[in-house]
């Protein structure tokens, strides 16, 4: 067994990506000058930043202190490799509709979900948007906790502070323009890191053999111990996510057209074959050299035992996962209450930099909910699964059947993502997750027939009426 030893010297690295990062994103704060420059980056993306800021908004604390890193060191290398798995088939899917989802034309999920379902469709996911990614945010300030624990021993709670001041910083000064610039920075040097990590890591464990010899015997089977609904309950939230995440909605809609959208979402998936099954096996690695720590720290303790160079990219590579997509669901859900509240009922004859100011100023109020939030759940990977929860079951299926299901009607529309955050919050808080399974394997289920069931007995009805 072997402790983990703080490297001071790390600290180098970090402070190189930070200075790099901040510069990049205060040059292009610069060119903001409207609503559409902050949150759509003018939809001038080109191919290369819009891939690299799809990859890195989508791996970010979730992949290296929850997700990929945590499914592998608590429960083996192959339950991780089936969780990454669902990534490529969402962006799939994702891909086959880029070019609807450009040409909507929306700021915001919400924006989508009225034109189908009405008014209240978009007061509800406005509210489904701005609890989950909250939540999503919460355990990406806790991750760059962990990553400055490691690297000076300070602890992880000073940690988290740091990391929403600079989460919040970076997320207000430019918004998307500046943002994706940044992201694809970091989704480049993470690809890096990792290519330099994962043999040196293995090779710190005493080879390949030597860490399935030292791993518990569970953690070498399919589902590591796990019943198949368990392990459900941990592959289908990421899924339903980014089927639905209007991040990346917002991200597909700023490219400069649907040739970036289609090049982007390719290089994306390229990007996500690398990254997942690299994380986790690094982090499965981890559970070798380091047999009893914070499932959540797994891939970051590697850094400590490699050569300082590759642990310095290793520690940039996690610290670019966290920030980048933690200002990225500040900066959407900020955008949601701008413009499906503020707009909607407040003020809804703001003029364009009004409304940038309350974006800018929403940013900072959510990112200290979000502090407040993590401090009450015991895991990165627990909150990780509410957050992908509330979001797959209350906005997933109603999202995918304005685009592949003509017949869904507002009736449909509305039930099911009523139904899928009420499942959603009974089974996780009034039945605290019976069997120990996540909600998603009963919220989703409940929130597709729902919509289904009630759309045809409306239109049915309808029918029969006329």
């Amino acid at each position: 067994m072997q402790e983990v030893a703080h490297d001071f010297n790390l600290l180098w690295y970090l402070g190189v990506y930070g200075v790099l990062m901040l510069g990049i994103g205060i040059f292009y704060s610069r060119k903001i000058e409207t609503s559409e420059d902050f949150i759509l980056a003018g939809k001038g993306l080109g191919a290369v930043v819009l891939m690299g800021t799809l990859m890195a908004t989508w791996m970010g604390s979730g992949t290296v202190t929850g997700g990929q890193n945590s499914m592998a060191y608590s429960f083996g290398i192959w339950p991780a490799m089936l969780y990454s798995i669902a990534s490529p088939i969402g962006i799939l899917i994702l891909y086959l509709i880029s070019d609807k989802i450009r040409n909507y034309g929306k700021y915001t999920i919400s924006g989508i979900l009225e034109d189908k379902y009405g008014k209240e469709a978009r007061v509800l996911s406005s509210l489904i948007i701005v609890l989950a990614y909250v939540g999503i945010v919460s355990y990406q300030l806790t991750g760059l906790g962990f990553v400055l624990n490691v690297t000076t021993g300070i602890p992880v709670g000073i940690g988290t502070i740091i990391a929403l001041f600079l989460t919040v910083f970076l997320a207000t000064i430019g918004g998307l323009k500046s943002v994706a610039p940044t992201d694809a920075l970091s989704a480049f040097i993470i690809l890096i890191g990792l290519i330099l990590g994962i043999p040196a890591v293995i090779n710190a464990a005493g080879g390949w053999g030597e860490i399935i010899n030292t791993v518990p015997e569970s953690n070498l089977t399919v589902t590591g111990g796990l019943t198949p609904l368990q392990l459900s309950g941990y592959l289908l939230p990421g899924l339903f996510l980014l089927l639905g995440d209007q991040n990346m909605y917002q991200r597909l809609s700023s490219s400069k057209g649907e040739r970036e959208s289609k090049i982007g979402s390719l290089g994306w998936l390229i990007g996500i074959l690398v990254m997942g099954p690299g994380v986790a096996i690094i982090a499965f690695s981890s559970r070798a050299i380091f047999p009893s720590i914070d499932p959540g720290m797994a891939f970051i303790a590697t850094t400590t035992v490699v050569p300082r160079f590759i642990g310095g990219i290793l520690l940039a590579s996690a610290t670019g996962f966290i920030i980048t997509t933690g200002n990225s669901y500040l900066l959407s859900a900020a955008t949601s209450f701008t413009y499906d509240f503020y707009d909607e009922f407040i003020n809804p004859d703001a003029p364009d930099k009004k409304k940038l100011i309350i974006t800018k100023i929403t940013i900072p109020i959510l990112g200290i909910i979000s502090y407040i939030l993590i401090r009450y759940f015991p895991t990165i990977l627990d909150v990780q699964m509410y957050a992908y929860t509330v979001y797959a079951a209350g906005i997933t299926p109603a999202v995918l059947a304005v685009f592949f299901w003509d017949r869904v009607n507002r009736a449909g529309g509305l039930s099911s993502m009523i139904s899928g955050v009420v499942v959603t919050l009974i089974w996780e808080i009034a039945l605290k997750k019976p069997y120990d399974i996540n909600s998603v394997v009963v919220a989703v289920p409940a929130a597709v027939i729902i919509l289904i069931v009630v759309t045809l007995m409306t239109t049915k009805s309808k029918s029969k009426k006329a």
